[in-house]
């Protein structure tokens, strides 16, 4: 242990205002673009002094290529490049890194090239401009935007495991857009800051860099729920003198203690950041003022042995809270972070936590993946192998999801799965001793899964230290599981799904039954295709042939074409957005110059369909070619304006209008597909202010527990939803079944009451009714 005369005491309620608009937006606003660059080059001077020439180089290469262009904002472009480099300064990157921070629009947004990069600077810089690049291009067209981000991930992943430096260039980027995302149109900003909260964030926390990770979160909620946002921040900034003075106190009492013990350390205080605190206020349902956790003492000393002694005094002073002791110092988390964690209950009353580490741990956390710049000697991000880096082991897993998955909405979701950090970890042992780390709650199911899929789909019962105990039996830390299996096991249950925890798990259960059921779903796949192209006049067997085959599979990712009849026969690709392409090429390839003859019968044509186009007012419905008929919608989907619908001639009762994936529409006989008829929605029912009502009808899956239909039906009250009727189940499994109707106006609307309901504690899916 040192002298005790170098322990240092600070106090810093530093996430308090780290996102207030008027400091971060006057720096932009008022500093020229020099006058940035030599606050990065006071920057790289601390920890990197060798490298200010080669950055300066690099300064004005991109400033002449970008002199005549501007942001949004109207300020110099050049402006957003330097803050880029200046966040990667801050996390002490490598010269090669703050480089390509400088430069990482340039290949994109002017003439310069990769081989210019590679001849002014070297490779390594070319290469991650070229990743960025990359993962900045994205050519959307007519393409779904699903598809589109689908892609886009699989890119970056890609380009992660290629060089770990590419994606810290992107995270900085995407820092210093939401800074000043107030530029962008109010959509944007929703979809920025949703996208950012569901990919970026959680990378960033899967780094390690919690500095870039609590900023992306505060923005994120800041345009997502602004009105939460800004009170809490109002309510902290109330009472700010009053809990500084607190946290003061309790820093120099336990800095006194920590002294006397002979211990060298810094102590300060932090105020937890606003996205962590409105996110415990909203899982437990509780006001501000009932949150009394809003702040953790740090300590920081040399060595490991030190966190011990340091824990001791802690303990000495005040109470542990019960079950409140963490030791990520022994089990770190998969983002390497360490430290002993402590809630303790204070002299007052009020309960706090202590974190103590060492300063090594405290770079870590504070820096993640770019402390490998700082603590290892020549490290690049090259250089950082995934094979033997067990941090990297969700890395793998999405690339290995991501070879597995052709489905891009399928991958979507287990990416957003794969990626939230937003739960905690429990950690057990396999009979061998072998540590392994769950998402909380999870199963002996998810942790078949995670030894191999052949342990998982083998799977027929599991022991926990020992004892026989049900497959959905919540593991808790330091269990010691054991897997039964059989050779005889018919594999995977479809109810394992309502359990398990873990995307891994849910994937190899999905991917088993996909490939069980492969040879139906080409099957059904082809029977869709086909029974879609007839009614429309189109000939299946003249577009299945391979140029138009080729084209679909490229533009879904598939390697083979029975893959992709599998995926419309399972239902993750919609028959009508194959066809839709494949047509499209067909009839590029077969136009003709167009006679004054067939400009006569176009016209003509035309005249004709608005002729036989009928327009019902009431339901917002255009259909072709049918008259004197009513209209209703079909009570199985319940379609709403903005589905892709279609009509069903009944007998007797008019026309029954459908949305296209109705269960009973993909189902129809043969013979019955023939009564099928074109119909679409009326520009008046699209419209933000069409006054028509319409019946939507969702299905909630939940884990049970009290409360919970309250927060259903006063998440739909708050929106003013009119709830037409509203029923329960609950399965053995306790997963409770909720299906409710109610009116709304439009799609949009859907959306966004889905997304607020998504939202509440224990909600596991929601899906659209289709029965």
């Amino acid at each position: 242990m040192a002298e005790t005369e170098n322990t240092s005491i600070s106090t810093q309620v530093q996430n308090e205002f780290v996102i207030d608009d008027g400091r971060i937006e006057s720096i932009e606003e008022y500093l020229s673009p020099e006058e940035l660059f030599d606050d990065l080059i006071s920057r790289v001077k601390k920890y990197n002094p060798e490298g200010v020439e080669l950055i300066r180089k690099a300064f004005e290469l991109a400033n002449n290529a970008h002199k005549d262009q501007l942001r949004k904002s109207g300020e110099p472009y050049i402006i957003h490049p330097i803050y880029v480099a200046i966040i990667l300064a801050d996390l002490e990157m490598d010269t090669n890194t703050v480089i390509a921070g400088i430069l990482h629009d340039i290949i994109e947004d002017t003439d310069l090239t990769y081989e210019d990069l590679k001849n002014t600077f070297n490779e390594d810089v070319a290469d991650i401009v070229e990743g960025v690049t990359k993962l900045s291009r994205m050519e959307i067209g007519n393409r779904d935007k699903m598809d589109v981000q689908a892609e886009n991930l699989r890119k970056m992943f890609l380009a992660m495991a290629k060089d770990i430096r590419v994606i810290v260039v992107k995270l900085a980027d995407r820092l210093h857009n939401m800074r000043t995302l107030k530029h962008m149109s109010p959509e944007k900003q929703i979809e920025k800051a949703k996208e950012t909260l569901e990919i970026y964030s959680p990378i960033a926390q899967r780094l390690g860099i919690s500095r870039i990770k609590v900023e992306l979160d505060d923005l994120s909620l800041k345009y997502l729920e602004p009105e939460a946002y800004y009170d809490l921040v109002d309510k902290i900034a109330t009472r700010r003198a009053e809990r500084e003075k607190y946290v003061q106190s309790i820093v120099e009492e336990v800095g006194q203690h920590i002294k006397n013990a002979g211990i060298h350390a810094t102590i300060d205080g932090r105020v937890k950041h606003f996205f962590s605190i409105y996110k415990k206020m909203k899982n437990q349902n509780k006001t501000l003022d009932q949150i009394y956790d809003l702040f953790a003492v740090r300590i920081i000393v040399d060595t490991i042995p030190d966190c011990w002694a340091a824990l001791g005094v802690v303990h000495g002073i005040y109470k542990p809270y019960p079950g409140r002791f963490k030791d990520y110092i022994a089990s770190p988390k998969s983002n390497m972070y360490q430290s002993l964690h402590t809630t303790v209950i204070g002299s007052s009353g009020q309960p706090f936590e202590i974190q103590i580490r060492t300063n090594e741990m405290h770079q870590i956390a504070e820096y993640g993946i770019a402390a490998h710049w700082k603590y290892k000697e020549n490290a690049d991000g090259k250089h950082i192998y995934l094979s033997d880096e067990k941090k990297f082991a969700w890395l793998r897993q999405i690339l290995e999801w991501q070879k597995e998955s052709e489905d891009n909405a399928e991958f979507l979701n287990l990416v957003k799965n794969g990626l939230d950090l937003f739960t905690d970890e429990v950690y057990c042992f396999t009979p061998n001793g072998e540590l392994k780390q769950l998402p909380m709650g999870s199963t002996p199911v998810d942790f078949a899964y995670s030894i191999h899929s052949a342990v998982g789909n083998k799977m027929i019962g599991a022991k926990a230290n020992g004892k026989l105990v049900n497959i959905d039996y919540k593991i808790q830390n330091g269990d010691k599981i054991e897997i039964l299996t059989s050779n005889t096991s018919t594999g995977p249950s479809l109810d394992w799904l309502s359990f398990v925890k873990s995307a891994q798990a849910r994937n190899k259960i999905n991917q088993w039954f996909r490939q069980e059921r492969k040879d139906d779903n080409i099957v059904r796949g082809k029977e869709l295709l086909s029974s879609y192209c007839k009614p429309r006049g189109y000939d299946y067997n003249e577009l299945a042939k391979t140029p138009y085959t080729d084209y679909v599979m490229r533009k879904y990712g598939f390697k083979e074409w029975d893959a992709l009849l599998a995926a419309v026969g399972h239902g993750g690709l919609k028959e009508g957005q194959v066809i839709n392409k494949m047509t499209e090429l067909y009839e590029r390839n077969h136009k003709k110059p167009i006679t004054d003859e067939q400009v006569v019968e176009t016209v003509a044509a035309d005249a004709q369909t608005r002729k036989n186009r009928r327009f019902d007012a009431k339901s917002g419905i255009v259909v072709e070619g049918v008259d004197d008929v009513a209209f209703r919608f079909g009570k199985c989907c319940s379609p709403i304006p903005g589905d892709d619908i279609v009509g069903f001639v009944t007998r007797g009762k008019g026309v029954s209008i459908h949305r296209r994936d109705c269960v009973n529409i993909r189902n129809l006989p043969f013979e019955d597909k023939k009564r099928l008829i074109e119909a679409d929605w009326s520009e008046a029912a699209l419209t933000a202010d069409n006054s028509n009502k319409y019946i939507a009808s969702i299905t909630i899956f939940a884990n049970n527990r009290n409360g919970l239909l309250v927060d259903i039906t006063r998440t739909l009250t708050e929106k003013n939803v009119p709830i037409l009727s509203l029923s329960t189940a609950t399965s053995k499994r306790e997963v409770a079944t909720v299906q409710v109707s109610f009116e709304i106006q439009s799609k949009e609307e859907l959306t966004n009451i889905v997304e607020k309901l998504g939202q509440i504690e224990s909600v596991l899916n929601i899906e659209r009714t289709s029965s």
